[in-house]
Order: structure tokens, then C-alpha cells, then sequence
């Protein structure tokens, strides 16, 4: 079923400058070929203007809280700015 929905483009969000170089840099190096496959699918779809990337800072990048382990006062922040809660903290009344 075709609901004829055309989505803005949809943000990618990197806080590594070298790979977001990449996606605009159509030469490959030597270091990078095992990604060549992802970075010429991504390639497309920017040009395409379905995807575009955008730089965050390193502080501010969401996916850490996912995939690194990290500080409390740091891990704290990145759940508050997903808006979860920490269930120590939710009252319910019954």
C-alpha cells in the first residue's frame, strides 16, 4: 500500500570528522576499503537527498550512552536528554 508519504531528509548524526569526510569523498584509501560497500550505499543516498549527515560533538552524542561504557554524570545526562527515566526516582500511586 502506497500512503504517497515523502519524508524530509533524514539526519545522520557522526562525531568523527574523518568519516563524515568520507561519505563526501569519492576516493578510497587503502585503510577504508573493507567499508567501501557502506560508504558508496550512504554516498547515494545523500546524494539522493534522503540522508544527510551532521556533526555532533563528541559530548552530545547519543549512541555513546548504547555502545561505550561510561562515566555516571555522563551516562545520567545522555538518559535525561532520551527522556528515561530512572525507575528509583518514579513514584506510583496505587
Amino acid at each position: 500500500m502506497d500512503y504517497s508519504a515523502k519524508p524530509e531528509k533524514i539526519p545522520l548524526y557522526c562525531d568523527n570528522t574523518s568519516a563524515i569526510n568520507l561519505t563526501k569523498n569519492p576516493i578510497q584509501h587503502s585503510k577504508n576499503k573493507y567499508i567501501e560497500i557502506i560508504n558508496n550505499c550512504i554516498r547515494d543516498h545523500i546524494q539522493k537527498g534522503e540522508i544527510e549527515i551532521k556533526f555532533v560533538k563528541t559530548k552530545n552524542q547519543l549512541a555513546d550512552l548504547f555502545i561505550k561504557p561510561l562515566a555516571r554524570d555522563r551516562f545520567n545526562k545522555l538518559r535525561t536528554e532520551l527522556v528515561v527515566l530512572d525507575m528509583k526516582n518514579v513514584c506510583c500511586k496505587t
